[in-house]
């Protein structure tokens, strides 16, 4: 076949995320021989890199700290030679609804590519209860890992009972002298592991079937009211620290008017990661899909990859 003439562009692909889909999708372009281009937020940070420890990642069994594996996901990627960008990306777009070039701009940069990968992931759902933004840093919090040392000696609050809430208040016993984990359910979601940890550890304690209905102090937080789900009663609890992990939001908002997303904002993708707009790809934890998790997102980073390579060699005219 021969090659198609197309519009001048600056890269094959340019990946939008730097989190662990993002990095991988860097990694199988760069070994690909694509020109790749990396564009993660200057004002975000991928939630991996505020999680703790990670100990159910195929090779690594003795565990390791998000920042830590994600450095090392970006050092794979830079030295197979994938360039990177520090920047928000405000729009995506094409100038023409026919052509076949994404526009990019981020930051004060604006490039175009034969395709985009989405990567985006999520960032922690807000309650959006009385005292939650108003005690934001000043007691409220949504990563044990970077404040729980603030809270040596102290008793605090987790409000959720997924794994990431049950790894967290674990976490915060290394430094507070009691954590209460307040959930609306009177069982917990988490992996039985976490939860045989989490029975075995003396500093934890529950209140079941409950709801966080206010966060109440002065300068920093003393207390939060708790509402009970069958009988509606407000119970007060006194704490010095709530941590609240109740769920995800996806960080799509810059393909809201570009792809189709389903009710919760996640991208609605194929199987193969082909998303509704030709030429867009989406992996990880902004994808539509039934687990999230680092090995999953890494797994959708390389099909993305795969899926826009053959898409690329049809547009220039090099498929088998």
């Amino acid at each position: 076949m021969s090659k198609a003439k197309l519009p001048i562009y600056d890269y094959d692909v340019i990946i939008i995320g730097g989190g662990p889909a993002g990095y991988t999708a860097g990694i199988y372009a760069a070994r690909a021989g694509l020109k790749a281009l990396l564009v993660e937020g200057a004002s975000t940070v991928s939630q991996i890199t505020i999680t703790d420890m990670i100990e159910n990642y195929p090779g690594i069994p003795e565990g390791i700290n998000g920042f830590d594996l994600m450095q090392l996901f970006k050092n794979q990627a830079v030295k197979f030679g994938l360039e990177t960008l520090a920047a928000d990306v405000s729009s995506i777009k094409k100038n023409d609804p026919d052509a076949v070039i994404w526009e990019i701009s981020a930051g004060d940069k604006t490039v175009r590519a034969l395709s985009i990968i989405a990567a985006t992931g999520a960032q922690w759902r807000k309650l959006g209860v009385p005292g939650e933004e108003e005690f934001a840093g000043r007691g409220v919090s949504y990563c044990a890992t970077c404040d729980g040392p603030f809270y040596r000696d102290k008793d605090v609050v987790v409000v959720g009972g997924g794994d990431t809430a049950i790894q967290e208040a674990l976490f915060l016993t290394h430094f507070a002298r009691k954590v209460t984990v307040v959930h609306r359910r009177d069982r917990l979601r988490a992996a039985d592991i976490l939860q045989k940890r989490a029975a075995a550890q003396k500093k934890i304690e529950y209140v079941w079937k409950a709801n966080l209905a206010e966060i109440v102090g002065k300068e920093l937080v003393t207390a939060v009211k708790l509402k009970d789900v069958e009988s509606g009663k407000i119970s007060e609890l006194s704490a010095e620290g709530v941590f609240i992990f109740v769920g995800r939001l996806p960080q799509t908002e810059i393909f809201r008017n570009v792809l189709k997303l389903d009710s919760a904002g996640y991208i609605i993708t194929d199987d193969n990661m082909h998303t509704s707009a030709a030429g867009i790809f989406a992996a990880g934890d902004c994808r539509a899909k039934q687990f999230r998790q680092v090995v999953t997102a890494a797994g959708d980073g390389a099909n993305t990859i795969y899926s826009a390579e053959l898409y690329i060699a049809a547009l220039k005219g090099e498929s088998y």
